[in-house]
This record gives structure tokens, C-alpha cells and sequence, in this order.
């Protein structure tokens, strides 16, 4: 079973982006970024997340920063939504002691960033944007010491052409995370602290200095700590 997120473009500034990239604003929207969430053993019981990302053209693919993926750069690392990140938001009541969930703070959230070059870091907040800090709080596992960490399953040296690129040919690019879970009753999951009850898989690119938003849906101005636009999680 898979729950699959359609994520759009960001459409606030899309005309002077598309003018800033030499594009059009349709191929900027023909931009096609989606996201699935799988419960899977592998062995351990992780969160899997897929990232696929299809640029419509060579051109626009010619711009994208995309980091090559390195075993040596996996590990946790700060400020890495300043450039190309693949994100996911994720909210749920805190685990007690004793493993069970409770309503400590219903407005705590978990922030996950990851770099397609093996990066990543993931963040808890109290509350929207707080504590207000940069760089955010770390996640730690339950022991309360360890930094949380991520799973990269599956990476090969991408992007991947279905045939020679042209100027009008798609090109694809994938990145596949797992999320260590903790399994709880009533078929609930969570990781680290935090039960999972709403999602928000959400991708920035960068093309030179141009930067695009993509998430299920947006705020405006784009906001991907806005809770209003998160999904409900259905694993």
C-alpha cells in the first residue's frame, strides 16, 4: 500500500522565474514532481519515501542543481534547503515514557531535509517556525542523545534518460529515503518521538539562482511549515 503525493509548482512568482530560466511558464508548470510513501521492512521497519522528479526539457535540465550522490557525504548537515532539497514535514502527538502516544504538544512538528548528494538533517519544532533558531533543533531518537537519522535505499547515479537527450526530451531524476519507524498499537507508526498523523513531502529546486517551490499545496506566499496544507497520513 502506497499513499502518493502530487506535489505543484509554487505560482507566485512563476512569470518572472519562467523569464529568469529563458522558459515558458507552461513548461515550467509541465515540471512534474511526485512523492510516494511506502510502510516497508528492509529489514527494519522504515518510512520509505520516493522522489521523482521529470524536467520537460534538456534545457531546463542543463540548469537544475542536482549534487551527484556520494556515500562519503551521507551524515547530518545544516542549511541544506539553500539549495536543491528533498523535504517532508511530519506531525503527530509526542510519545510518553512509557512508548505510548499522548497530547504533550499537538502542535509539534518534525522537519526532514535531504540533499540528492547524501546530506541530510531533520529538525523537531515545538510549534510553527519555534523555537525560531537557525539552524533548527535537532531530532534525537527516543534515547534523547542520539541524532535521528535517515536510510538512503537504493541510489544510483541518475538522472535517467529513456533514450539520447534532445531539447524536448524528459528528463528524470529519483531519490529514494527510509525513515526508521517504531511500530505502536492500533496500527499507528512513529519516528523518533513523534506519532505520524499528518504528512507534507515537499521539493525545492534550484536553477542558478532561480529557485522553485513544489508541495501538495500552498500557501501564499509559499510556507512549507504551514499546517493548513499538510495531508493527512493514511498508512
Amino acid at each position: 500500500m502506497s499513499q502518493i503525493f502530487p506535489l505543484c509548482i509554487a505560482t507566485e512568482t512563476i512569470g518572472s522565474d519562467a523569464q529568469q530560466l529563458g522558459s515558458s511558464i507552461e513548461d515550467l508548470k509541465r515540471i512534474c514532481v511526485r512523492v510516494s510513501a511506502h510502510v516497508v521492512r528492509q529489514p527494519a521497519l522504515h518510512l520509505q519515501l520516493t522522489y521523482h522528479v521529470t524536467l520537460p526539457s534538456q534545457s531546463l535540465a542543463n540548469q537544475l542543481t542536482w549534487p551527484i550522490w556520494q556515500a562519503a557525504k551521507v551524515g547530518f548537515f545544516d542549511y541544506l534547503w539553500e539549495d536543491t532539497c528533498l523535504e517532508c514535514f511530519i506531525a503527530g502527538s509526542l510519545l510518553g515514557n512509557d512508548g505510548v502516544a499522548c497530547a504533550v504538544s499537538t502542535e509539534s512538528y518534525i522537519e526532514m531535509n535531504a540533499s540528492p548528494d547524501g546530506r541530510y538533517a531533520l529538525y523537531q519544532f515545538e510549534r510553527y517556525r519555534h523555537p525560531a533558531a537557525l539552524p533548527p533543533t535537532p531530532l534525537y531518537q527516543t534515547d534523547g542523545r542520539t541524532l535521528a537519522r535517515i536510510d538512503w535505499v537504493d541510489n544510483v547515479e541518475l538522472p535517467l534518460y529513456s533514450e539520447p537527450p534532445t531539447a524536448s526530451k524528459l528528463v528524470s531524476y529519483k531519490r529514494r529515503i527510509g525513515l526508521p519507524l517504531t511500530q505502536l498499537p492500533n496500527q499507528q507508526y512513529a519516528i523518533a518521538n513523534t506519532t505520524i498523523e499528518h504528512i507534507h513531502p515537499c521539493v525545492i529546486l534550484k536553477f542558478g539562482k532561480t529557485t522553485l517551490y513544489f508541495a501538495p499545496s500552498h500557501a501564499s506566499p509559499p510556507d512549507f511549515h504551514n499546517r493548513q496544507h499538510w495531508s493527512k497520513f493514511k498508512l
